[in-house]
């Protein structure tokens, strides 16, 4: 079977089809580390239409699945900023980290997860009132985290060049627990995601040119798939999973038992992806720009919104 590479063609057909179906306007929360802010990307105008001061470094942005809350995490500064949607307030800004990178929410949408790497951490905090409930050690070098979709384990990789990875118990989301440590996990960890319907997860790496895909219930490698120059990152979304490779400036597209169905071409430096309301973002952390593309990864505009930009979301406002 030949795959298919996708066409890169800026399209001049507004996203305002996506819009009507969330029921508001699209927009990108993108960070712009070097700025420190976070900008408010309207994806009709394709024009950055807000600047939102934050903590020093802002590095990751997540929004949660009821469009309810947006978090937004600032390294340097040993912060996390809780926004809330659809408005974009900044409801309460949480300091007293050592060096936080990854924030993902619970399904639900009721917690808020992130890695605390300097000090190994898993640090919970209650969306609601926007508090600290638990801070549980889990390994030095925590970062990236992949939330099983019922909410009740997570993957954390411990580094970006990591050799373990820990499986973590949020049944009780203020009191999670170790439930085991991986070592034999294929080579240098760098990212990892669950399936929907949680059964696998993808494991994308630092030191070689392939994911792997491992049994959620046995910890076992079942297969690998090439994905480009190292390091990638995982995320799927409600049709297809999406693995980027930054370096190649490459989008990947996957059906959810590994098949290839395309690849698109983006800028280099495009490593993290956002996903929601059908449209896929994916910034540059080295070109500055932001690229948009349906989810079957047809690429709809690129442009520069920023002197870098790392991380990008996708949220519905009024």
């Amino acid at each position: 079977m030949k795959r298919a590479l996708l066409l890169l063609v800026i399209l001049t057909v507004p996203a305002a089809s996506h819009a009507a179906r969330e029921g508001g306007t699209p927009v990108a929360l993108v960070t712009a580390e070097s700025e420190n802010a976070l900008l408010v990307v309207d994806l009709d105008s394709r024009k950055v239409a807000r600047r939102l001061p934050m903590p020093a470094d802002p590095e990751n942005v997540e929004t949660n699945s009821t469009n309810s809350a947006a978090a937004v995490v600032s390294s340097r500064a040993g912060a996390v900023t809780l926004l809330a949607l659809p408005r974009l307030r900044v409801r309460r800004t949480i300091r007293g980290f050592a060096s936080p990178h990854i924030a993902a929410f619970s399904p639900s949408g009721r917690y808020l997860y992130v890695t605390d790497d300097a000090r190994g951490q898993l640090v919970v905090i209650g969306v609601r009132r926007g508090r600290v409930l638990a801070r549980r050690f889990v390994g030095l070098g925590a970062h990236h985290i992949a939330v099983r979709p019922d909410g009740n384990l997570l993957w954390i990789v411990l580094g970006e060049r990591a050799t373990e990875i820990v499986v973590v118990d949020t049944s009780s989301p203020s009191h999670p627990w170790v439930r085991a440590r991986l070592f034999d996990i294929g080579g240098l960890a760098h990212d990892a995601a669950f399936t929907p319907e949680g059964k696998r997860v993808w494991v994308a790496y630092d030191d070689r040119s392939s994911i792997a895909v491992f049994a959620a219930r046995t910890y076992r490698i079942l297969f690998t798939r090439p994905a480009g120059s190292p390091p990638q990152h995982v995320a799927f979304g409600i049709r297809f999973g999406y693995v980027t490779s930054g370096n190649d400036g490459r989008l990947r597209v996957f059906s959810f038992d590994g098949r290839q169905l395309g690849v698109a071409r983006t800028p280099r430096g495009s490593f993290n992806v956002g996903l929601g309301g059908g449209l896929v973002l994916t910034p540059s952390l080295t070109e500055g720009t932001l690229t948009e593309l349906r989810d079957s990864g047809s690429r709809m505009w690129s442009g520069r919104v920023a002197p870098a930009a790392r991380d990008a979301a996708v949220a519905v406002l009024p």
